[in-house]
C-alpha cells in the first residue's frame, strides 16, 4: 500500500542544504529520500546538463512511485571545468585533485530540478546554471579545507557557504551553487498550478 501525505512539498533528498534553503523560504517540507540505487552517475556519454536533468528525474520518479499523493521535489547538481564534469569527490584525494583543478578558473554550476505532482503525475524539469570563479588558492589552504571535512558529498568537492571569499558568482544564482535554484523552483511551482 502507498502512503499518503498532505504536505507541500516532498523533498527527495537528504540534503540539509536544500532543507535549510526550503524552509527559510517558507516552504513546508517533509523529506523521503530516494533509494541508494535509484540515482546513476553521471554518464561519458552526457554533457553535465543531461546529466543533471536525468538524475534529478530518477529521484524524484523513485520517490513519487511510493506516493498516492503530494508535490515531490527532486534536484541534482554537478560542477563543470572545461567541458568535464566534476561530481562529488570519492576520498580526500580525490577532493584535492577538484580543488587544485578549480582554483583560479572560472567553473559552472549545473543543478536540475524536478517536480512530480501525484496523482496526476504532472512532471516538470528544469535546470539552471552559474558561472563561478574560484580564488586561487594556496596547497594550504586547501589542505585546510581537506582537513574540515566539509568537502564530502558536494558536487565539485566545495560549499559555497563553507568559506566566504574563496568563489565568486559571475553569473546567476546563488542559490543555484548551494543545490538548489530557489528562483527556478519558484517558476517551476507557479507553472505547475497554472
Amino acid at each position: 500500500m502507498m502512503a499518503k501525505f498532505a504536505v507541500s512539498l516532498i523533498l527527495a533528498s537528504q540534503s540539509p542544504r536544500r532543507q535549510l534553503l526550503l524552509r527559510e523560504a517558507g516552504y513546508d517540507v517533509m523529506v523521503i529520500p530516494p533509494s541508494p540505487d535509484a540515482e546513476t552517475p553521471p554518464r561519458l556519454d552526457e554533457a553535465p546538463r543531461e546529466s543533471v536533468l536525468r538524475i534529478a528525474r530518477e529521484k524524484a520518479e523513485d520517490v513519487a512511485c511510493r506516493l498516492d499523493e503530494g508535490i515531490v521535489l527532486a534536484g541534482d547538481t554537478l560542477a563543470e571545468l572545461n567541458g568535464q564534469p566534476l561530481g562529488k569527490p570519492t576520498n580526500r584525494d580525490h577532493a584535492r585533485e577538484i580543488l587544485r583543478a578549480l582554483r583560479g578558473k572560472d567553473h559552472f554550476v549545473w543543478s536540475a530540478i524536478c517536480l512530480w505532482c501525484r496523482p496526476k503525475d504532472q512532471i516538470l524539469v528544469d535546470v539552471d546554471r552559474t558561472t563561478v570563479k574560484m580564488a586561487l588558492l594556496s596547497d594550504d589552504e586547501i589542505e585546510d579545507y581537506l582537513d574540515s571535512g566539509l568537502w564530502e558529498g558536494k558536487a565539485g568537492a566545495f560549499g559555497i557557504q563553507d568559506r566566504t571569499g574563496w568563489v565568486k558568482i559571475d553569473e546567476g544564482s546563488l542559490t543555484n551553487v548551494v543545490g538548489l535554484p530557489m528562483e527556478l523552483l519558484s517558476r517551476m511551482l507557479s507553472q505547475m498550478n497554472e
